[in-house]
């Protein structure tokens, strides 16, 4: 009766999320696109987007279909490891979740961005806030609906078997891993490209129409920033409440009369953080007036807050203490990990923001730097980076032990979840940034009044520093998340001594450690090598084609072709660098390593990981608002040396920030997930 209650009520809450989620899509294509200019530009931003992950999709099914294979056949060949055909499709279950939330996240996006410069045109900075979380709320909470609706069918099913539910986790991951590498590679391929040529070479603004590769930047930030984005958080969300399900199942295992609370809590939290987002959204949409930071935080605190009051709540009238690993706990224990999850996860945004931001000092440090040169632009920029990693760490590190302290590993799973507990929240006020980006470049190529680029470069600004936050939430949440299933991997492989003096274990961990760097240098490649293609098609078009520099009329770039290399360079990088990650965990706990190996590979990876990855996200926001706060008129504005070189800081910014970090933390929670999915492998 209880087990059916709680599955009842996170499936009631997933429901009402996706019809948020029509109502929020309903209004947002009720606006006007503006001119029939706006309209065909938008429109051909849509066909590129939609073209691209056609493509990336079609890429992507081939690995599912393989793995899909590889449970189907392992069952055969060992059926009493319990890997079988229900783990193919809960695995497939979890790849389909995240691939629908990316498609109806930039489905609405791509439309909502002549929408809000039409908005920003006629109804000023809240009217075009209104339209951009609006459209972002839609990708927040389509994440959040559709992944946990899926979750509880999958649960109910086949009536919580861990090893068959971990692998709806592992296909929600796998889509992640190459939505945000892919989406990542091609717009940051195209983004380099438009303004190395455009900005730096060209000295054309950024977003004008003469520039070939403007369509495929503004294409680029829908399929990274908004479609990855989406797979990304949905799996984090995933695994978030997947991690403390898996250490409840061993916690059943070994005790049999362990309380039904530690079961359902997971459920309920993501229930009332659904919930908690949806009050936050329309705070933001109702309240907000002409301070688009101030409603999207204020929005992102209440969210938090009424999630905290709900977690207390609920656990006040159905909480139980529970006994894990003979260590007894009480009934607030998992409440008091949610919260400090919560916690953890605003202080490393707003640390975050604090190093992103150009209100605060190390922004304006470093944009006073890029009067040096490009070369301390970059050089500063990467420092900063890796000083916001000290504090965020510190903080990540004592929350693990409270959240051990009162709940043990359930708690530090539990963390993870707390933090993402309104991911429905945090994802809208970080698309919306996306959907701001499009309009000003929208509003660049249909020549409108300066006004509106104004507007939405202000709101493009706001978005860094929210997507920064995004990025710090998701980073701080794949450690606790990774600890968790971590945890769970070592209990059901059976690796119950863990010690650096183990050889195993000690080339396990070198091995882990160098994980994310190697993963981190084939994406940069991948990037660089398709920046260096639209480089050179982008000189090709200004030097072949007459008039198109001098924007005579009639004169258009051929952005089509820039669309197909973005493509193209995005599937070829994306391939190599996501294979490694899915095989890596096989080939190390099936080797002479074993799983003590594995878990050893695990804790490199996830230690190196987390460090890299809030490093590679703060530097590159850092290095983009630099160049904003120089764009807004200080050490000579526009068009000046510092500029100039603040630019080049930012083209090696973009691809830290918005492809490297944020597949990181896909790659760490992976790679963990999937050693939990073949722990009978290992352990047999």
């Amino acid at each position: 009766m209880f087990l059916d209650m709680f599955l009842k009520v996170a499936g009631a809450a997933s429901i009402a999320a996706l019809l948020f989620v029509v109502y929020l899509a309903r209004q947002v294509l009720s606006k006007p696109q503006g001119t029939e200019r706006m309209a065909f530009l938008s429109t051909q931003i849509q066909k590129g987007a939609a073209a691209f992950l056609k493509r990336e999709y079609t890429w992507v099914s081939g690995f599912v279909l393989v793995i899909m294979l590889f449970f189907v056949v392992l069952g055969m060949v060992k059926p009493d490891l319990a890997l079988n055909w229900k783990t193919a499709v809960s695995f497939l279950a979890g790849s389909v979740a995240s691939a629908c939330a990316g498609v109806v996240g930039m489905w609405i996006a791509t439309r909502a961005n002549a929408r809000t410069a039409a908005a920003a045109e006629h109804s000023g900075v809240k009217g075009a806030l209104d339209i951009a979380i609006s459209g972002g709320a839609v990708m927040g909470m389509a994440v959040v609906g559709i992944s946990l609706l899926g979750l509880v069918i999958i649960y109910k099913i086949f009536d919580g078997n861990p090893t068959i539910v971990n692998g709806y986790a592992m296909g929600a991951s796998l889509v992640a891993l190459f939505g945000r590498s892919g989406g990542g590679i091609f717009t940051k391929g195209a983004d380099m490209g438009a303004d190395l040529v455009g900005k730096v070479e060209a000295g054309i603004p950024e977003d004008d129409p003469r520039n070939p590769a403007v369509i495929a930047d503004n294409v680029g930030d829908n399929v990274g920033d908004v479609a990855g984005l989406g797979a990304d958080l949905l799996e984090s969300y995933v695994e978030a409440i997947i991690a403390p399900l898996a250490v409840a199942s061993i916690m059943f295992a070994a005790n049999p009369g362990t309380t039904e609370f530690v079961r359902s809590f997971p459920f309920f939290v993501a229930a009332i953080g659904i919930f908690a987002s949806i009050i936050g959204v329309m705070y933001v949409k109702l309240f907000a007036k002409n301070n688009p930071q101030s409603a999207l935080m204020n929005g992102t605190y209440i969210s938090a807050v009424l999630a905290i009051i709900g977690v207390f709540a609920y656990t006040w009238l159905r909480g139980e203490g529970f006994t894990l690993e003979g260590v007894a706990y009480g009934k607030f224990g998992p409440a008091i990990a949610c919260v400090v999850g919560i916690i953890a996860g605003m202080v490393v945004g707003f640390v975050s923001e604090y190093f992103t931001s150009g209100s605060y000092r190390p922004v304006q440090k470093l944009a006073e730097g890029c009067q040096t040169g490009p070369a301390i632009a970059v050089t500063n920029g990467t420092a900063v980076g890796m000083q916001s990693t000290a504090l965020p760490v510190l903080v990540l590190a004592i929350a693990v032990m409270v959240a051990a302290h009162y709940a043990g590993v359930y708690g530090v799973a539990i963390a993870a979840l707390g933090m993402l507990a309104t991911t429905g929240m945090v994802v809208a006020v970080d698309a919306y940034g996306p959907i701001a980006d499009n309009a000003g470049g929208i509003a660049e190529m249909a020549h409108m009044d300066p006004k509106v680029r104004h507007i939405t470069d202000n709101l493009d600004a706001v978005g860094n520093t929210t997507a920064a936050i995004g990025k710090g939430f998701a980073i701080g949440s794949a450690a606790f998340a990774a600890i968790g299933l971590l945890s769970a991997f070592m209990l059901s492989a059976k690796v119950t001594e863990v010690s650096i003096a183990d050889p195993h274990i000690l080339a396990g961990l070198l091995i882990g450690a160098m994980m994310p760097f190697f993963f981190s240098s084939l994406l940069f490649g991948a990037v660089g090598r398709c920046a260096d293609t639209m480089i050179q098609e982008v000189r090709r078009q200004f030097r072949e084609i007459p008039g198109l520099r001098e924007g005579l009329e009639g004169v258009h770039p051929d952005s089509t072709t820039c669309v197909s290399i973005a493509t193209q360079g995005a599937i070829k990088g994306m391939l190599l660098p996501g294979g490694l990650a899915i095989v890596f965990p096989l080939i190390i706990g099936l080797s002479p390593l074993g799983s003590a190996g594995l878990a050893g590979m695990l804790v490199g990876a996830i230690a190196t990981g987390v460090m890299l990855g809030i490093q590679t996200a703060n530097s590159g926001g850092a290095m983009d608002n630099a160049k904003k706060y120089i764009e807004e008129g200080n050490f000579g504005g526009k068009g000046s040396e510092a500029h100039k070189a603040a630019v080049v800081g930012d083209t090696v910014g973009d691809p830290l920030k918005d492809t490297v970090g944020p597949s990181i933390n896909i790659l760490i929670k992976l790679m963990c997930v999937i050693a939990l999915v073949l722990a009978p492998l290992f352990a047999g």
